[in-house]
């Protein structure tokens, strides 16, 4: 097969299906392991240059790569080593991703930390249990101990 620049989303399908292939087979020659590489950098810039990753937020875009592979919360709290608590108030907006989970799921998943570093609003907003406003993120009055 000749190889070039990735041109439509047929050429796109054909490319990763040859790499699928070549990949069952496990190349133990060079020319293999090149046409493996090759591929492999070819879909990487198409994914980069077409993906939608950047159009979800952070939580979303989890959701979507846990549906792709069919994976469950419970498969998070392995891959993450967290509790199963943190895992449903990451998935339904209660709580941010820490700098260390979003290392993990950029690692798991195969994609950039930028995907997962990025704001995005939580549902149960820090003091969310204080009915007057003006009292959320007020400073406390410590007195002096002398």
């Amino acid at each position: 097969m000749k190889i070039t620049i990735i041109k439509s989303e047929t050429q796109y399908k054909a490319y990763c299906d040859a790499l699928e292939k070549l990949l069952e087979k496990g190349g133990n020659s060079k020319d293999i392991q090149d046409e493996i590489e090759l591929l492999t950098l070819l879909i990487e810039k198409w994914d980069a240059e077409h993906s939608s990753l950047n159009e979800l937020d952070p939580v979303e875009l989890l959701h979507s790569l846990m549906h792709d592979r069919k994976m469950k919360a419970k498969d998070l709290v392995e891959i993450l080593g967290v509790s199963k608590g943190l895992v449903s108030d990451i998935l339904n907006y209660k709580k941010g991703l820490s700098k260390e989970i979003i290392r993990v799921l950029s690692a798991h998943f195969k994609v950039t930390q930028e995907a997962f570093n990025r704001p995005y609003n939580l549902i149960n907003p820090a003091n969310s249990h204080l009915r007057n406003a003006s009292m959320m993120n007020t400073p406390k009055k410590v007195e002096p101990a002398f």
